[in-house]
């Protein structure tokens, strides 16, 4: 009853040591400080033989292609699979691996930089909001500042009546056409810059 209870922590199992304290393998003689201190002979064997585990066999890194592939999702492996398979599987015995890598690298990146540059395009051209939908980006361009003393001053802009203003290309349709032609009394005249302005 009066003794201590002792409760051992569970292990996180989002630690990726399971909970133990990591530490190098290199000890403290992987600092060139530390080495400069002075090392036992039982050290510098460690040294020695670390040292020694660092230099890779010609077989290394090993290259585990199911390893690799259960990486990756099934999507991006499928849009891998073209240009995988061109490289590394046609090009590669010819040019070499790394170019094959890089090659791949670069082009597969350009590839997707485009059809980014075409989707916007196409986007911006036939999906822009209107009098008729409620989606879409409005693109508004600013006119052109003329100062005095400089041609075309004074420049009057091309719309002339408010509704021009909001119109979302309503004006430009049949039914907009049919509605200016039958309220054609309604339009007000366009503005003429006078004589008097400066």
């Amino acid at each position: 009853m009066g003794g201590e209870v002792h409760i051992t922590p569970p292990c996180p199992t989002w630690s990726e040591t399971s909970g133990t304290k990591p530490m190098s393998i290199a000890g403290r003689t992987i600092s060139e400080r530390e080495r400069l201190t002075g090392m036992t002979p039982e050290e510098r064997a460690w040294r020695k033989k670390w040292l020694k585990d660092q230099v890779l066999t010609p077989r290394e890194p090993i290259e585990i292609p199911i390893r690799n592939a259960e990486f990756m999702n099934p999507i991006r492996r499928f849009y891998r699979w073209p240009l995988d398979t061109l490289f590394f599987k046609v090009l590669q015995p010819s040019i070499g691996e790394v170019p094959a890598q890089v090659f791949r690298f670069y082009i597969g990146r350009s590839l997707l930089g485009l059809a980014g540059i075409f989707l916007g395009f196409y986007y911006f051209k036939y999906n822009t909001a209107t009098w008729e939908s409620k989606s879409g980006w409005r693109i508004i361009a600013s006119r052109k500042a003329v100062y005095p003393g400089e041609p075309g001053w004074p420049k009057v802009g091309t719309k002339t009546r408010p509704e021009e203003y909001t119109d979302r290309g309503f004006l430009d349709s049949v039914l907009g056409h049919k509605i200016t032609k039958e309220l054609g009394h309604s339009k007000q005249p366009p503005l003429v810059p006078r004589a008097d302005w400066p």
